[in-house]
């Protein structure tokens, strides 16, 4: 069975994310630590203890991710020392975790990244006036329409009958009434900072590209999938740019699974808060194997599901 990695992206967060899993293994503590000795703050009690507003910063709500996702992984791994993993990929955010996963950066230099990609996007959200919308029930081609239509742009490509949009604040209410008249079956207005994966974000690249040059970047060990291409990431090079390239184009996210799925993959584990990349899956391609680890409930359920295939510690071992 081919395992792949998938990495949960921002919105995932929520107050007392990571807190179980960093109460199951000294690894874990350790990690949160250290994320706050590179990062200069207490990234850990925001994650913990919130304040709601202060997470969701993009700022925070990048790195807090980012750190749980690393995390959960790794408890993973150590519970099932045996498990073997053939490719990883991330929603948006979450590229950067399956990156860092695979080898292609250190945990340390992801986490430096993120936390200055979520203040780039930040301060592009605060320099425009951006919204985005939900689009449910309606296929990509007559959501393309409506983009043109209303001068928004597609910003994520989730599952089928998911789409999102994204653009400038004052054009999403008409692209939201043009959706509808198309035949979608709800289009939604969504509380966000600013227009995520459109040109309005385009301030934000120069400074991630400067950001990317400043770390060591390696030829991943496994295939990871680039959220533009749906396809795996190449070179060094290559990687930066399409890390960039992602700030103003769309996550083509169900066109990465089907890749992966098409190279033979049926057993897919979402790390990170939330269970988003679960429910999408369910859209996708009902037929595969897919587990979540969010929490000490879904690590323990993850851990025996996996018992079949699988080497796993006791569970004495565990606590």
């Amino acid at each position: 069975m081919k395992t792949a990695l998938l990495f949960a992206g921002q919105g995932a967060q929520a107050v007392g994310m990571g807190r179980e899993l960093a109460a199951l293994s000294p690894t874990a503590q350790a990690r949160f630590e250290e994320a706050n000795r590179i990062l200069g703050y207490d990234l850990r009690q925001i994650a913990f203890e919130g304040p709601e507003d202060e997470l969701t910063r993009t700022e925070n709500a990048q790195p807090a991710i980012y750190l749980v996702s690393w995390v959960a992984m790794e408890l993973l791994r150590e519970q099932v020392p045996s498990l073997t993993f053939e490719a990883t990929a991330g929603l948006s955010l979450g590229e950067f975790t399956a990156l860092a996963a695979a080898g292609a950066m250190t945990f340390e230099d992801g986490l430096k990244v993120v936390r200055a990609r979520g203040r780039f996007m930040h301060e592009a959200c605060e320099a425009t006036r951006g919204g985005m919308a939900a689009i449910i029930g309606l296929d990509e081609g007559p959501t393309r329409e409506v983009c043109e239509a209303t001068g928004v742009t597609l910003a994520n490509l989730n599952c089928p009958g998911q789409i999102v949009i994204s653009g400038e604040a004052e054009r999403i209410p008409a692209a939201v009434e043009a959706a509808k008249a198309k035949g979608a079956r709800k289009a939604i207005p969504l509380t966000v900072a600013g227009a995520y994966h459109s040109p309005l974000m385009r301030s934000a690249q120069p400074l991630l590209a400067a950001e990317l040059q400043k770390i060591s970047i390696q030829a991943p060990r496994v295939p990871v999938i680039a959220n533009v291409t749906a396809r795996p990431h190449g070179t060094p090079a290559e990687i930066i740019q399409l890390l960039v390239d992602q700030v103003t184009h769309p996550v083509r996210w169900e066109d990465s699974i089907r890749t992966l799925i098409a190279q033979g993959f049926t057993r897919f584990i979402e790390l990170g808060p939330g269970t988003a990349l679960s429910g999408f899956m369910k859209r996708i391609d009902k037929t595969v194997t897919v587990l979540n680890v969010a929490d000490a409930a879904s690590l323990e359920a993850a851990r025996a599901a996996l018992a079949e295939s699988c080497e796993v510690k006791p569970v004495s071992a565990e606590r």
